[in-house]
């Protein structure tokens, strides 16, 4: 009669123990979900962060041209040394990576004088955030991949005298 008690406990007691690991299991999943999560809004905001940036950058190398006719920059480490003026000027410190592709080489919006007049990411990675955007990321909210996400300077409209 011992041995037959004895055994219904060390089935009991095998029968806990796969619950519990199944539960272990199953909470570990949901924890690494969410931590992936948390990781890929970190990298957004990053992302948003360098985008403005190097569109803020990229406005001030443009608004800085010396004479009337304004260009964009040709390159991006143009941005890091302007010696078009008397003094150098540092537009960026540093060529940030893409916190999403973790590379320097970004995709690049080519502007009609030829210039680079903004950037993205090359990640075709769907966006978590998909809303509450600046006024400046406007359109970010319809993006499919954060490819879509294009960090680009447009220059205000000129007056014109006379009109």
């Amino acid at each position: 009669m011992a041995s037959v008690k004895k055994r219904h406990q060390s089935g009991f007691t095998y029968m806990a123990l796969l619950f519990f690991v199944a539960i272990m299991g199953v909470t570990l999943a949901a924890t690494g979900q969410l931590w992936s999560t948390a990781q890929q809004r970190i990298k957004e905001r990053e992302l948003l962060y360098i985008g403005g940036e190097f569109q803020r950058a990229i406005g001030a190398y443009y608004e800085r041209t010396p004479g009337a006719i304004k260009r964009f920059p040709t390159q991006l480490d143009d941005l890091l040394t302007d010696r078009r003026m008397a003094g150098t000027v540092h537009h960026l410190r540093r060529i940030y990576l893409d916190p999403m592709t973790l590379s320097a080489d970004w995709g690049l919006v080519q502007a009609p004088d030829g210039g680079i007049m903004g950037v993205y990411s090359h990640s075709t990675s769907t966006p978590v955030k998909t809303g509450n955007f600046a006024d400046e990321q406007a359109g970010f909210d319809a993006a499919e991949s954060y490819a879509d996400w294009r960090f680009i300077y447009v220059p205000a409209k000129e007056a014109v005298p006379g009109r």
